[in-house]
């Protein structure tokens, strides 16, 4: 059962642009951790200050991992300054372990 999770961050318009940069270590570190499967960031295409991060962790001990490791606790103290909102979270334990094919919209 994978940890698969969602999370929208409104970053104030001022630091939208510095956003991948000001997140960066953050992210680096999640990406090497052993349990993380994927840790991808995107930019909203409606609004230009909502970046949303798409996540996943083999299981929920590496979930757990995560939320205990020192640059998740960085990052709480470092990231909220830029944000003008908490951000919104999905988080579900889904039986999978990898993407799927949206075979709707197959390529041949």
């Amino acid at each position: 059962m994978m940890i698969f999770i969602t999370a929208k961050f409104l970053v104030k318009p001022e630091h939208a642009e510095a956003w991948p940069r000001l997140s960066a270590a953050f992210t680096e570190a999640t990406r090497a951790e052993p349990g993380c499967l994927w840790f991808d960031w995107s930019r909203s295409l409606d609004n230009p200050h909502e970046f949303v991060l798409v996540e996943a962790f083999r299981d929920g001990d590496a979930g757990a991992a995560h939320v205990g490791s020192a640059h998740f606790k960085q990052a709480q103290q470092d990231l909220p300054q830029y944000l003008s909102a908490t951000p919104k979270i999905i988080s579900q334990s889904i039986d999978q372990s990898g993407w799927s094919e949206l075979g709707e919209m197959a390529v041949k």
